[in-house]
Protein backbone atom coordinates (compact mmCIF):
# COMPACT_ATOMS: atom_id res chain seq x y z
CA UNK A 1 0.00 0.00 0.00
CA UNK A 2 1.40 3.37 -1.06
CA UNK A 3 1.09 6.21 1.44
CA UNK A 4 2.13 9.84 1.11
CA UNK A 5 2.22 12.08 4.17
CA UNK A 6 2.73 15.78 3.64
CA UNK A 7 3.97 18.40 6.05
CA UNK A 8 5.40 21.90 6.08
CA UNK A 9 2.46 24.06 5.10
CA UNK A 10 1.43 27.16 7.00
CA UNK A 11 1.13 30.92 6.97
CA UNK A 12 3.91 32.95 5.43
CA UNK A 13 4.29 36.61 4.52
CA UNK A 14 4.62 37.73 0.90
CA UNK A 15 8.20 37.33 -0.24
CA UNK A 16 8.80 34.53 2.24
CA UNK A 17 9.73 30.88 1.76
CA UNK A 18 8.37 27.49 2.73
CA UNK A 19 9.54 23.94 2.20
CA UNK A 20 6.93 21.24 1.88
CA UNK A 21 7.81 17.62 2.58
CA UNK A 22 6.14 14.44 1.42
CA UNK A 23 7.22 11.20 3.09
CA UNK A 24 6.42 8.19 0.92
CA UNK A 25 6.06 4.54 1.87
CA UNK A 26 5.29 1.62 -0.42
CA UNK A 27 6.95 3.13 -3.49
CA UNK A 28 10.61 3.88 -4.19
CA UNK A 29 10.92 7.51 -5.20
CA UNK A 30 14.27 7.09 -6.94
CA UNK A 31 12.57 4.97 -9.63
CA UNK A 32 9.34 6.98 -9.86
CA UNK A 33 8.00 10.14 -11.43
CA UNK A 34 6.88 12.42 -8.63
CA UNK A 35 4.93 15.63 -8.75
CA UNK A 36 3.38 18.53 -6.89
CA UNK A 37 0.01 20.10 -7.62
CA UNK A 38 -2.01 22.82 -5.95
CA UNK A 39 -5.64 23.79 -5.74
CA UNK A 40 -7.00 27.16 -4.71
CA UNK A 41 -10.64 27.66 -3.68
CA UNK A 42 -12.92 27.61 -6.68
CA UNK A 43 -10.12 26.65 -9.07
CA UNK A 44 -9.01 23.45 -10.74
CA UNK A 45 -6.02 21.48 -9.54
CA UNK A 46 -2.90 23.03 -11.08
CA UNK A 47 0.44 21.46 -11.97
CA UNK A 48 3.33 22.88 -9.95
CA UNK A 49 6.31 20.68 -10.78
CA UNK A 50 7.54 17.15 -11.36
CA UNK A 51 10.75 15.18 -11.27
CA UNK A 52 11.48 12.02 -13.21
CA UNK A 53 13.58 9.13 -11.97
CA UNK A 54 16.39 10.42 -14.25
CA UNK A 55 16.14 13.78 -12.42
CA UNK A 56 14.59 15.65 -15.34
CA UNK A 57 12.55 18.54 -13.93
CA UNK A 58 9.36 20.16 -15.16
CA UNK A 59 7.54 23.18 -13.77
CA UNK A 60 4.32 25.07 -14.29
CA UNK A 61 4.63 28.33 -16.20
CA UNK A 62 3.75 30.38 -13.13
CA UNK A 63 6.75 29.05 -11.16
CA UNK A 64 9.29 31.29 -12.97
CA UNK A 65 12.26 29.87 -11.09
CA UNK A 66 10.81 30.34 -7.62
CA UNK A 67 10.11 26.68 -6.76
CA UNK A 68 12.31 23.58 -6.73
CA UNK A 69 11.26 19.93 -6.64
CA UNK A 70 13.79 17.64 -5.00
CA UNK A 71 13.94 14.29 -3.25
CA UNK A 72 16.01 12.50 -0.67
CA UNK A 73 16.33 8.90 -1.80
CA UNK A 74 17.64 7.75 1.56
CA UNK A 75 14.57 9.13 3.33
CA UNK A 76 12.25 8.37 0.40
CA UNK A 77 10.92 11.88 0.79
CA UNK A 78 9.89 14.45 -1.78
CA UNK A 79 10.30 18.19 -1.23
CA UNK A 80 8.97 21.41 -2.70
CA UNK A 81 11.05 24.45 -1.87
CA UNK A 82 9.06 27.63 -2.49
CA UNK A 83 10.65 31.07 -2.51
CA UNK A 84 9.38 34.59 -3.25
CA UNK A 85 5.86 33.58 -2.36
CA UNK A 86 2.93 35.81 -3.29
CA UNK A 87 -0.73 35.78 -2.20
CA UNK A 88 -1.53 34.11 -5.54
CA UNK A 89 0.38 31.04 -4.30
CA UNK A 90 -2.20 30.46 -1.57
CA UNK A 91 -3.65 26.99 -2.08
CA UNK A 92 -3.71 23.43 -0.82
CA UNK A 93 -0.60 21.69 -2.11
CA UNK A 94 -0.56 17.99 -2.96
CA UNK A 95 2.28 15.59 -3.64
CA UNK A 96 1.77 12.68 -6.00
CA UNK A 97 3.54 9.62 -7.37
CA UNK A 98 2.99 7.98 -10.74
CA UNK A 99 3.06 4.19 -11.15
CA UNK A 100 4.42 4.45 -14.68
CA UNK A 101 6.70 6.88 -16.49
CA UNK A 102 4.41 9.42 -18.15
CA UNK A 103 5.77 11.40 -21.07
CA UNK A 104 6.44 15.09 -20.56
CA UNK A 105 3.13 16.24 -22.02
CA UNK A 106 1.23 13.87 -19.73
CA UNK A 107 3.05 14.32 -16.42
CA UNK A 108 1.53 17.78 -16.10
CA UNK A 109 -1.91 16.20 -15.73
CA UNK A 110 -3.28 15.04 -12.40
CA UNK A 111 -4.59 11.90 -14.11
CA UNK A 112 -1.00 10.71 -14.68
CA UNK A 113 -0.54 10.12 -10.95
CA UNK A 114 -1.90 7.18 -9.01
CA UNK A 115 -1.16 8.04 -5.41
CA UNK A 116 -1.70 11.33 -3.60
CA UNK A 117 -0.94 12.96 -0.31
CA UNK A 118 -3.66 14.43 1.87
CA UNK A 119 -2.73 18.00 0.99
CA UNK A 120 -1.24 20.78 3.06
CA UNK A 121 -2.50 24.35 3.24
CA UNK A 122 -0.19 27.18 2.23
CA UNK A 123 -1.42 30.70 2.96
CA UNK A 124 0.55 33.74 1.84
CA UNK A 125 -0.67 36.85 3.58
CA UNK A 126 0.59 39.85 5.48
Amino acid sequence: QVQLVESGGGLVQPGGSLRLSCAVSGRTLSTSTVGWFRQAPGKEREFVGARRSNNALYYGDFVKGRFTVSRDNGKNTLYLQMNSLTPEDTAVYYCAVASGSPISSVLRRASAYDNWGQGTQVTVSS
